[in-house]
């Protein structure tokens, strides 16, 4: 099969290439890979560390080739979007089915590539809140892809956000069509969902209401979060809640990525495409993630 390889002799550290087909397990379907989304931690931190030769990705969306030899999982010809630790980036991936969602018939794949880390990131960050209607919640980092979800499921869910930008004369126009009703940091909150670490971790905490919950998902920041003495007990500190969650160690989501995969195809979520093309272009992409001037997801058409 073709496939995306780590190679760093060259200047993105990729190259097309050729790789041995995936051999599924009892409880992996194989799936025809359409499309894939690209994520920052890949990008930036997977393919400089990875060996060459290896094939990454944990965002695809296709058509399932083979089902899974223990029954479970959609049959063959089903369109699915798919996450896992690796193995994206090919035309062919072998996946767990507890890890694979069903996507509605006839909808872009490549739209729904964008789904598993973000879409499912936010819908679990935003649940380990709790109940959001009538809720203050804060979101941070909120122009990046699990950020721009996170705003619109929110929304849906009746919360009254705060996404907060680092450029909120540029984005935050953007940012109010997806559901945010401030893009100012100010007051507290009954929820936060973090996507930067470092000191906007810990100046959110300082803003939650008691018996509030900061959900910390992101580092994008790159700093430690320093918190100083008395940010966890006293006034500030007292009756709130730091929780954080590791994606791929969670049990199963096939179903928060059905559930998903059929919001974006209605329209009731907006996937926030702003680059898409050809794998064979995947450079173009890679470079624009790193250098950040991607606002939204990036998407790989694979053919």
């Amino acid at each position: 099969m073709r496939a995306l390889l780590v190679d760093r002799s060259t200047p993105s550290g990729l190259r097309l290439g050729q790789a041995d087909d995936p051999i599924p397990g009892a409880g992996q379907a194989l799936v025809r890979t359409t499309a894939t989304s690209l994520n920052a931690g890949e990008v930036v931190h997977a393919v400089p560390n990875a060996p060459d030769g290896t094939v990454l990705g944990w965002d695809a969306a296709g058509v399932v080739e083979r089902a899974a030899a223990d029954g479970s999982g959609p049959p063959a010809g089903t369109p699915v979007v798919t996450v896992g630790p690796a193995g994206a980036w090919a035309e062919l991936r072998a996946v767990d089915t507890a890890m694979l969602g069903v996507a509605p018939a006839g909808a872009d794949l490549g739209a729904l590539s964008t789904v598993p880390v973000a879409g499912v990131s936010a819908l679990l960050a935003l649940r380990r809140i709790g109940p959001l209607l009538g809720k203050r919640i804060l979101i941070t980092g909120a122009t990046g892809g699990v950020g721009r979800y996170a705003v619109q499921l929110a929304h849906l869910a009746g919360a009254r956000v705060t996404a907060s930008t680092a450029d909120p004369a540029r984005q935050g126009e953007s940012l109010r069509t997806l559901g945010a009703d401030d893009v100012v940091v100010e007051g507290r909150f009954d929820g936060v969902v973090d996507l930067v670490g470092g000191e906007q971790l810990v100046d959110a905490f300082g803003r939650l209401t008691p018996g509030g919950t900061l959900v910390a998902v992101g580092h994008s920041a790159g700093q430690p979060a320093m918190f100083p003495f008395g940010a966890l007990f006293g006034d500030v500190g007292h009756d709130r809640t730091l929780v954080t969650f590791y994606l791929l160690d969670c049990p199963r989501f096939d179903d928060e990525l059905s559930w998903l995969a059929g919001r974006v195809a209605s329209g009731a979520l907006d996937p926030q495409i702003s680059w898409r093309g050809s794998w064979e272009a995947a450079d173009d992409a890679l470079a624009a993630l790193r250098e950040r001037r991607l606002h939204g997801k990036a998407v790989l058409d694979i053919s």
